[in-house]
């Protein structure tokens, strides 16, 4: 009878990591289709990078008045989102003379290809390669600035290319990690993201933004990144995951103490 029931067990067991494995980009990249969302800023280039299966789309945003090489964050969003979110958020940056450059997936709006860290790398360390060759942008001031699930390709970006700055918001010490939760063990997972060991590999100074009261990503992922870089600076926001107030005016204190931003 034990033998019968560890046995039911064991199947169950088998049955659910073959359910997460067959759906675990599904979840993860659930990219919404960019019907509905804001139209592109006149003032933004759209710019279209070359991928192994298709074209990434990004758009430009630079500062009014294009005095001087500007600073530039190199944004990526969280998995449930597109680039047409983003340009409102990043007004206040950009009347500071800060550049913006938001950096969709593969296979999420009007970008080809498909989700995965293998794509999503190559798209961000694309546009990186990009962004330092343009006029008008300071390649000594280039910041990864990562939400939710963009925090993972953010620490991707800051560990392959030189940055001044990573700021990781709201987002997870790794895939792994964040599919415990699930039931689901390590091996199963097919986009780690560890950007937790990708911390002991970046030299550029590094913000941690976090909700209180996240329940999507729990805090303790931002308490295990700042283990894995001490010397982080780990500000705590009173919200939860979707409902945190603007960040650029921390992100702004955070680049002008180490002299990013004016």
């Amino acid at each position: 009878m034990l033998a019968a029931f560890l046995g039911l067990g064991l199947a169950a067991l088998l049955l659910w990591w073959g359910f997460l494995w067959t759906v675990q980009r599904r979840l993860l990249f659930p990219a919404p289709l960019s019907a509905g969302a804001a139209a592109m800023p006149r003032d933004a280039e759209a710019v279209w990078l070359d991928g192994a299966d298709g074209k990434s789309e990004a758009w430009l945003l630079r500062p009014p008045g294009g005095a001087g090489p500007a600073p530039l964050v190199i944004f990526t969003h969280g998995n449930g989102e597109l680039i047409d979110y983003w340009p409102d958020a990043f007004a206040g940056a950009r009347r500071q003379g800060v550049a913006v450059l938001l950096v969709e997936y593969p296979g999420y709006g009007r970008s080809g290809g498909a989700p995965g860290e293998a794509s999503i790398r190559e798209a961000v360390l694309a546009a990186y390669d990009w962004a330092v060759r343009q006029p008008g942008i300071d390649s000594t001031r280039i910041i990864a600035h990562g939400r939710s699930l963009g925090g993972g390709a953010a620490a991707i970006l800051a560990a392959e290319r030189p940055v001044a700055a990573l700021v990781l918001e709201s987002s997870f010490s790794s895939v792994r990690a964040f599919a415990r939760g699930f039931g689901a063990p390590g091996f199963l997972v097919r986009d780690p993201f560890d950007t937790r060991t990708r911390l002991a590999t970046i030299a550029a100074p590094v913000l941690l933004l976090h909700g209180r009261h996240d329940a999507v990503i729990p805090t303790w992922h931002a308490d295990a990144l700042k283990a894995a870089r001490p010397e982080a600076q780990l500000e705590w926001m009173d919200c939860g995951h979707n409902d945190c107030p603007p960040s650029w005016p921390r992100v702004a204190r955070f680049l002008s103490a180490h002299g990013i931003v004016p």
